[in-house]
């Protein structure tokens, strides 16, 4: 028979019973069969003095021997000294008035000791963030935000009314020179200054006069809003009628209905006759659709007798489908001109007029969801043949049931009008064909794999069409534009293939305006105009007197977010643009990321005009033939 190896520890009598004595007391606890203290130690020949005393080791030893689950505590980072960054905080603070300004709990930078701060941290890499924050007295979350690129409304400037002033003050000679003087190194913001004007300088001016006086003297250029187009009111009363039962125009808004603790909300469709301005048709959905045009034409076509010749509706992707189409039956589906509410004017002014006598439409009792919709369309159908009834003063007192009953058009009258409706539509498909015959394949074919990748609907094509007139690059900006909204969780509500086409058409206005400055640009540096002389000056002075190129790079960024004119603006960007490119290829994607970072924190500039810069500077450094 082999021997068997002999496992057991090789340790003294002594603790052999000491271990027994502690296991001992953990079998009584758990009721198991256990030998005595006089059979632990006869067998293992032990003193019970000195076996006991091995015991209380071993027992005080068992906790160390039990490692807590999961990976052992890191070592903290070695400290690291931060004491310098707070004064060099507070010198920059001192030698730039006004960077750092506090509006009631919010506190509010200049792009240059935002810029000032970047470079800081970006020279102490080896501080933590949390810690560098605290050490510069900014909020951990502002100093992420701006590290990744800014974030928009951070300092934008808040509402404020101006200062009181006690008495009217003449503007004398001397407090002009010192608000110019003051203005020319202040880096805040315009209300930040006014206050600072008021309440540090004691001149009682208020904003009006203070933004007058630097207008007047071409150190600031206020912003102002676009006034209203001036062919709105040319253009009124240009809807063509015919006759009642002609043409009908469709539209929907959403509305609430509460019932008890609950709120629901529905698609309130309307179809409005557009000669008498009559509701014919309502329906009530839970969102706006095609069933929701098709339901109140079917309940117009009730309340009437008779469908009309056509139906104006706008260019929303579900009145734009097969379902719409079939539902008018022999209604002709006619398109709202884009861009003007006004072509829709009777269903517009009929929900106006709704809005303007239906009650809260509130129910303390509970019920079910079903319940809400019969309230609300009882309320509509009420409010619909009132206003039916209702006379009308620009109808010689007829109201629109009688408008609507009383006029009979005569057999020409009805040829007349079908063939009015049916050139007009011959002629907008003959205009969609046109446009679709002069695209470009290329961008069709990138227009509708964006299309299906994006889930966006345009079962005639018409919003493709329209998009693929604009050039390959703005097309290639709106898609990215409209991809990162949606990822980024910042699309309105309702985006669709709509909100696409207004970022492309958006996108090409700028860049066709920066285009066209870059143009004139060009021409007045080939004419050695007088005007961009001292800009060519300052760019050479530049260049000599800076020797480093991520220094070149931060200056002309600087220069270029803030020129005043547009002109000035795309002068640097170009120098810019030229300075990346002299640089290795490999090195333009970091150049290009760096430039953006201090570009996007430039809040003073509007995002716009930081957005448009930033897709100027990439279409040059990379263009795409």
């Amino acid at each position: 028979m082999p021997d068997v190896a002999d496992r057991r520890p090789a340790v003294s009598p002594l603790l052999t019973a000491a271990l027994a004595l502690a296991a001992l007391s953990v079998l009584r606890r758990l009721r198991l069969p256990h030998p005595t203290v006089r059979q632990i130690l006869g067998g293992t020949g032990a003193s019970r003095s000195r076996a006991y005393e091995q015991r209380d080791a071993l027992l005080a030893l068992l906790p160390s021997l039990e490692r807590a689950v999961g990976r052992p505590r890191a070592s903290p980072p070695p400290a690291v000294d931060t004491s310098g960054l707070a004064d060099q905080v507070l010198d920059f603070v001192m030698q730039h008035p006004g960077c750092v300004y506090t509006r009631g709990r919010r506190q509010r930078y200049s792009d240059s000791f935002r810029r000032f701060l970047l470079e800081l941290c970006e020279q102490h890499r080896k501080v933590q963030l949390d810690a560098f924050a605290t050490a510069v007295h900014l909020p951990l979350g502002t100093l992420k935000d701006w590290l990744r690129g800014g974030r928009q409304g951070t300092d934008a400037p808040a509402t404020s009314t101006d200062p009181v002033r006690t008495e009217p003050d003449p503007a004398t000679a001397t407090r002009i020179e010192t608000i110019l003087a003051e203005w020319r190194r202040w880096e805040g913001s315009f209300s930040a200054f006014c206050d600072h004007v008021s309440l540090n300088l004691r001149i009682a001016y208020g904003r009006t006069l203070i933004g007058s006086i630097l207008e007047q003297h071409g150190e600031r250029v206020p912003r102002r809003r676009t006034g209203r187009s001036p062919d709105e009111k040319a253009l009124r009363k240009a809807f063509q009628t015919f006759f009642p039962g002609a043409q009908w125009v469709g539209d929907g808004t959403p509305i609430d209905v509460q019932i008890g603790g609950q709120r629901f909300g529905f698609n309130l469709e309307l179809m409005v006759d557009a000669h008498s301005d009559a509701v014919v048709g309502a329906s009530t959905r839970d969102e706006e659709d095609s069933k929701a045009v098709v339901e109140a034409f079917d309940d117009g076509v009730r309340t009437t007798g008779a469908p009309p010749l056509g139906v104006l509706l706008d260019h929303r992707s579900s009145n734009q489908t097969p379902e719409v189409d079939e539902g008018l039956g022999s209604a002709m589906r006619m398109d709202a001109t884009k861009g003007r509410a006004q072509n829709k004017a009777h269903v517009e002014g009929a929900f106006g007029l709704f809005f303007q006598v239906v009650p809260l439409l509130a129910v303390t009792a509970t019920s079910a969801k079903e319940m809400a919709r019969q309230i609300l369309m009882l309320v509509v159908q009420t409010w619909g043949r009132t206003l039916n009834h209702r006379p009308r003063k620009d109808r010689n007192g007829r109201s629109r049931v009688q408008i609507y009953t009383t006029e009979t058009p005569t057999p020409e009258q009805i040829a007349q009008a079908r063939a009015a409706l049916e050139e007009r539509c011959r002629q907008q498909e003959l205009a969609r064909k046109t446009i679709e015959a002069r695209q470009d394949p290329v961008k069709r074919s990138l227009l509708d794999e964006a299309f299906t990748r994006l889930a966006l609907s345009d079962p005639e094509g018409n919003i493709r069409a329209a998009i693929a007139r604009y050039p390959l690059d703005h097309i290639l900006g709106g898609i990215a534009t409209f991809a990162g909204k949606r990822q980024a969780g910042t699309l309105p509500d309702g985006a669709d293939a709509r909100y696409l086409l207004g970022i492309v058409r958006n996108i090409s206005q700028k860049d066709e305006g920066l285009r066209i400055t870059e143009a004139l640009l060009r021409a007045r540096l080939e004419a050695r105009d007088r005007l961009l002389l001292p800009l060519r000056k300052s760019l050479d002075t530049l260049m000599q007197n800076i020797s480093d190129p991520m220094q070149r790079l931060k200056t002309l960024a600087d220069l270029a977010l803030g020129a005043g004119r547009l002109v000035d603006r795309l002068f640097w960007l170009d120098a810019l643009a030229d300075h990346i490119r002299r640089q290795p290829d490999s090195r333009h994607s970091a150049l290009l990321r760096f430039v953006s970072q201090r570009i996007h924190a430039a809040f003073a500039v509007d995002q716009r005009d930081r957005q448009a810069a930033v897709r100027f500077l990439c279409t040059e450094v990379i263009p795409l033939a």
